[in-house]
């Protein structure tokens, strides 16, 4: 199936490129989620619209992203949770209160989709979190888990 992705998703491409993909993969997630649109001659009109705002975002983020991480980086993160006895949580720390807890420490607003958990947190301490910024910058911010 091809398709032209409206943004950036990971290990497959940026906003504007003409991807090939599984028909399920395009048909089930892709597509639905609002990552991409069916290729067709009239949308490929589209892509270079797509492809200069693309541009002018990475301008804008190239020289913000080494600002931006480095403030990221200085971050101290606590989040307070509701844990029982034995550390555990009730539940997992989602993105959101990820990027709650950063904002309310000072840092500022992330986009929810350039937080990156490698595995679930369901336990108090310190959890590490990447933030993608710009291709091949990113920040990584230590998140403090406490109970409440």
């Amino acid at each position: 199936m091809k398709l032209i992705l409206t943004q950036e998703v990971t290990g497959l491409g940026g906003a504007g490129d003409v991807v090939e993909v599984k028909n399920g993969y395009g048909r089930n997630y892709l597509v639905p989620q609002k990552f991409a649109i069916s290729w067709s001659v009239g949308a490929e009109k589209q892509i270079e619209s797509i492809r200069r705002a693309r541009k002018v975002r990475e301008v804008r983020d190239l020289g913000h992203a080494q600002e931006l991480r480095t403030q990221l980086q200085a971050l101290k993160v606590e989040l307070p949770v509701r844990a029982g006895t034995a550390g555990r949580l009730f539940g997992a720390v989602t993105v959101a209160d990820i990027i709650a807890a950063m904002k309310k420490a000072g840092g500022p607003e992330v986009d929810k989709r350039r937080v990156e958990l490698a595995a679930p947190i369901k336990s108090l301490g310190a959890h590490t979190v990447k933030v993608r910024l710009h291709g091949d910058i990113a920040a990584t911010v230590t998140v403090d888990v406490v109970a409440a």
